[in-house]
């Protein structure tokens, strides 16, 4: 049950601290952010790799792990990098924004067919979540789109991860392409969890808190 009630809780705990702070950018969620690029790139590394691995032939696993890569850098066309922690959402806009709603639940729903197979990969999208939904959660009340847009935005981001678990579980279809589909998943995951790392230096600077928190992540996801 906790695999599909831990992406809800990450969602409303970024939208509760984002209510609160009423900031996008602030030091702590630049923290968390990078934290949570590590800790999710070491759990692809340390768990979900090697089991895909062990399942599919070496060569068509690094293919689909190029797929999910690529369908990645596609979908950030569109978000314009909103899976990463850039929000790029115009205050006098009242035209939803499709695009990043539709890139950004595509993102989502694939990000819930690892959790079947390997429960500490709901820890690595709880934390991810969080900064994402705190991002994502404060452009969208400075906005101008109605109350009933932005809730209805968040209620549906909310749901796709959790769905796409609930599909991974109980369709057998499915069930057949699990793998493919959390090789894809892991190009997704490398492709974000290194874009966080890599901006998070800020020009290549120094920066202490940054790295005790990125090496705290890749701690925590090996002693899982």
């Amino acid at each position: 049950m906790h695999s599909y009630l831990l992406p809800l809780i990450a969602v409303l705990i970024g939208i509760v601290i984002a209510i609160f702070i009423k900031k996008q950018n602030t030091s702590y969620t630049k923290l968390l952010l990078s934290f949570s690029g590590a800790f999710l790139l070491a759990l692809t590394l340390f768990d979900l790799l090697p089991e895909v691995y062990h399942h599919i032939d070496a060569k068509h696993t690094g293919l689909y792990i190029m797929c999910g890569i690529l369908l990645q850098i596609i979908l950030e066309f569109f978000s314009k990098g909103a899976e990463h922690g850039h929000v790029h959402i115009h205050k006098d806009d009242t035209a939803f924004p499709w695009l990043l709603f539709v890139s950004l639940c595509i993102h989502s729903f694939l990000e819930g067919f690892p959790i079947h197979h390997h429960n500490n990969m709901v820890y690595g999208i709880l934390i991810h979540k969080i900064p994402i939904a705190i991002l994502i959660t404060a452009f969208l009340l400075k906005s101008s789109y109605s109350k009933m847009q932005v809730v209805s935005f968040l209620i549906i981001f909310t749901a796709m991860t959790p769905l796409g678990t609930f599909i991974s579980n109980h369709s057998s279809f499915m069930a057949t392409y699990v793998q493919v589909i959390n090789a894809i998943a892991i190009g997704i995951f490398l492709h974000i969890s290194t874009t966080i790392l890599f901006e998070s230096s800020e020009g290549h600077k120094f920066n202490l808190s940054k790295l005790v928190a990125i090496v705290l992540g890749i701690a925590i996801a090996y002693i899982l």
